[in-house]
């Protein structure tokens, strides 16, 4: 939430700015992979499930969707005595090259708005949008999209009765166009006045659905957990999706997964992918589909075995005896996909592997609250379970990312250490090219004079705070040791993605700039719905990390505790 604080002096500041969960960098954080599920998205709550009666140009109802059944720990403890806003399915890159894109909003839990103009109902983040006056009741599933008309020519006929239908959102004010869901990914943020928000993330890399970039699928949000989250959301079944109704499906998951995958290494390795079944039957891989985005290349798997034991591996050789040719997979990173075809046809079954920049494999491991995720691995393990993610040296220590709007004096910060034996300079010399180091979430990125100490800090605060330094340092008690350094973005208040990114790379394109490619030191997905840390969400507390063994994903490594910035 953009609210305005004030020092103790009393001196305004306003902390303001879009936040992203995705970089648009070639390489990004770690991310969550969507486990094995087909769910359908409806209200959690215990309210009968009532017929919409409200009319909004013409429209009559919109329509109702069963409860779920169940809930996961990433969901957490939603309170239901106010009203909590959802987004269910996102149309962020159409087919055919169609410039239509949409959002479905519904009630998740709690009471109906009476008036969503007077609650001060909004679209904030990817695209800002302020909903007209008329109410909004639990089970109506209302569509916000950039063009109204072309949303009613592409789905005549096929809406339920009393669509609601929105739009179009506002303009960007850099092109002043109607503004545009960028494809490479993004948080769509939904706004209510008091409690309730919700920052929905979406992207065209994995582990998020191919099928949902260009490729005529909806992203339908499962039903439970964090929308920012990856797990939480799946292709939709049903071509173009199912806007303004409940229960919508999404495509099974394979029991097959990409799970470690070693680039090539000139005079060392060739590489190899590694799949893990995680069913209960042996799967036969031949004739699957194996694609890289950055070669735009794909291969059809072979070779003499191409079984995938129940509950067991299979290691891949990347060599032209299994791929018909060799992978020669980059070390710069990747996006690879593994597609189940039968007799060369696709059947929208997929797994997909982020592989980040450097010479180690990347895989997958499983984290804490029933979810995985997905980077570089410390060590390498094929055809075994994966070892921990490789973090370090610099880490993501402390996320004070919803102030308590009460206190005047209390403001969003992140923290940073150093847990290396040397002090880290926050650029890197890439070929003699210099290029810093940056914080993916709140929009930052480091100087040459930026450096930790061994064993160090570093506090980072809004860049509207620049010119209040020495008033932070008195507010918070930081020694003059530690650096203080000021970001554009802003944190969500509901959860986001946070990754530190090394450089490492970089291609000269055609038009002469540079392409950069970035390790991940560290990378957190926290969320104000993680179990026992609701103090951290406005209340006063901030996240504190408690393990340094490996990055911070997954509620186990964090604590809700007092904010302590810089010590």
């Amino acid at each position: 939430m953009n609210t305005k604080k004030w020092l103790a002096v009393g001196t305004c500041v306003t902390a303001l700015g879009l936040f992203s969960a995705c970089s648009d960098d070639e390489s990004s954080p770690v991310v969550p992979v969507t486990p094995d599920s087909s769910s359908a998205i409806a209200p959690e709550s215990s309210n009968a499930n009532p017929n919409s009666s409200a009319d909004v140009g013409g429209s009559s109802s919109s329509a109702t969707a069963p409860v779920p059944t169940s809930s996961s720990d990433a969901e957490g403890v939603v309170d239901s005595s106010f009203t909590n806003m959802g987004v269910s399915e996102i149309m962020y890159n159409a087919p055919g090259g169609s410039a239509l894109e949409w959002v479905e909003v519904y009630i998740k839990k709690g009471p109906d708005i009476t008036d969503m103009q007077l609650s001060n109902l909004r679209l904030d983040g990817a695209v800002s949008f302020n909903f007209p006056t008329g109410s909004l009741k639990y089970g109506e599933y209302v569509i916000v999209t950039n063009d109204v008309n072309l949303f009613n020519q592409t789905y005549a006929g096929k809406l339920p009765a009393g669509c609601k239908v929105y739009g179009p959102w506002d303009k960007d004010p850099k092109t002043g166009a109607v503004a545009k869901l960028v494809n490479e990914g993004d948080v769509v943020e939904v706004k209510l006045k008091g409690e309730g928000d919700v920052s929905a993330a979406f992207s065209s890399q994995p582990p998020w659905p191919s099928l949902a970039d260009g490729k005529g699928r909806t992203l339908v949000y499962r039903g439970s957990g964090n929308e920012a989250d990856p797990n939480s959301w799946g292709a939709s079944a049903v071509e173009n999706g199912s806007p303004c109704a409940g229960g919508d499906k999404v495509l099974d998951a394979s029991t097959v997964r990409l799970n470690e995958i070693k680039p090539y290494a000139l005079g060392v390795s060739d590489g190899w992918v590694e799949l893990y079944n995680s069913g209960s039957a042996p799967v036969d891989v031949k004739g699957w589909e194996l694609e890289s985005k950055l070669k735009g290349k794909k291969w059809t798997v072979g070779g003499a075995n191409t079984v995938v034991p129940a509950n067991g591996y299979l290691l891949l050789e990347a060599t032209a005896d299994v791929f018909g040719e060799g992978l020669f997979l980059s070390d710069n990173g990747d996006e690879i996909y593994l597609f189940e075809a039968v007799a060369g046809t696709r059947t929208g079954k997929e797994t997909s592997l982020l592989i980040s920049a450097g010479k180690q494999s990347s895989g997958i491991v499983e984290v804490a609250g029933g979810t995985v995720a997905q980077g570089a691995m410390a060590t390498e393990t094929p055809g075994a379970a994966n070892s921990a993610l490789k973090a370090g040296p610099i880490f993501i220590s402390e996320i004070h990312y919803h102030e308590n709007e009460n206190d005047l004096n209390d403001l969003e910060f992140l923290e940073l250490v150093n847990k290396g034996d040397a002090p880290v300079t926050l650029v890197e010399n890439v070929n003699n090219v210099p290029q810093g180091w940056k914080i993916e979430g709140v929009n930052m990125e480091f100087a040459a004079t930026d450096v930790i100490a061994a064993g160090g800090k570093m506090v980072l605060f809004s860049d509207s705070l620049k010119a209040k330094e020495s008033l932070l340092r008195v507010r918070y008690s930081i020694d003059e040791s530690v650096p203080i350094r000021f970001y554009a973005g802003k944190l969500s208040n509901r959860g986001e993605t946070v990754a530190v990114k090394k450089p490492y790379s970089y291609v000269t394109k055609a038009d002469n700039t540079k392409q950069w490619y970035y390790e991940i030191s560290d990378a957190t997905l926290y969320s104000d719905r993680w179990p026992g840390m609701t103090e951290a969400d406005g209340k006063g507390k901030s996240l504190n990390r408690k393990d340094f063994t490996t990055t911070g994903y997954g509620s186990a490594v964090w604590s809700a505790l007092a904010p302590t910035p810089g010590k």
